[in-house]
Formats: C-alpha cells, structure tokens, sequence
C-alpha cells in the first residue's frame, strides 16, 4: 500500500458539495491499493503512520506522533498514487488494486486507524472528491509499505 500524508491544521472532504469528513490538527491521510496488496497490508501501515514523529514538541523539534498529539486522520481513498508516469504524458494505473480489492484495502486502514483510537474521518471510495486542508509546516511525506 501506498500513502500520501500531510500534516495539517485542519482538513475537510465534500461530495457533491456536502462535507462527509472533516478533522481539525492531524493528518491528512491518501491511500491506494496497488496490485499485490495482501489484507496484511493496512494494519502495519496504519501503525507506521501512528506512530511517525512529525509533531511539533515544546522545543519546536518534530518529536511527537499523531497518538502523542492525539490528533484525527482523514482518510481518503486516491487510486492516482499508483500513477505510472514513465512513459508518454498520460499516467498510466495499471499498478492500482482493482476496485474490489482497492475498496476493501482502504476500508481495512481507515478501521486500522480508529482501532488505535485516533478519531477518523473518511471521503467515499470511488467518489468525485473535494479536498480541502491547510497543510502545517508543510509537511508532506511519502509511505510505501
């Protein structure tokens, strides 16, 4: 699996311009199923995400995780992460889990996530989303688990 983060001050996603998930300081999580994935995947992924330290501590070092900050996640699905950009200018996602398997992968993290007790928010798998945060720091990191 492959995920997207960002720390952020606060994060909301719409589907036809209604808010299904919102979260105030924490991450904003994107993640994709790629082919391959096993169901043993979403659990250490999310446990790795818990526990990075990219919170500021009270020396201003980032020190704390996001169960240090006790902060909330937005997950949302983002089957373009599987992008294959080698060739020509249109992406390619053949390396992207089938919908099926994408689907039940990126359900498996977002319960990952609530079963270590961060508050979670969701988008909806397959939906046309709108994203907004306010990226702090920015800090931006890639994870392929």
């Amino acid at each position: 699996m492959r995920a997207l983060i960002q720390r952020v001050s606060e994060a909301a996603v719409r589907v036809d311009g209604e808010v299904i998930g919102e979260i105030g300081p924490g991450l904003l999580i994107l993640v994709c199923a790629v082919a391959g994935d096993e169901d043993t995947k979403p659990g250490p992924l999310a446990q790795k995400i818990a526990k990075l330290r990219i919170f500021r501590d009270a020396a201003d070092k980032m020190n704390l995780s996001l169960l240090d900050t006790r902060g909330s996640a937005l997950v949302v699905s983002q089957f373009t992460l599987a992008a294959d950009t080698s060739r020509g200018n249109r992406p390619g996602f053949s390396y992207a889990a089938d919908p099926a398997t994408g689907n039940r992968l990126y359900e498996a993290f977002a319960q990952s996530i609530r079963d270590l007790g961060i508050p979670t928010a969701t988008g909806r798998f397959g939906a046309d989303m709108k994203v907004s945060l306010v990226n702090d720091g920015p800090v931006t990191i890639m994870i392929d688990l």
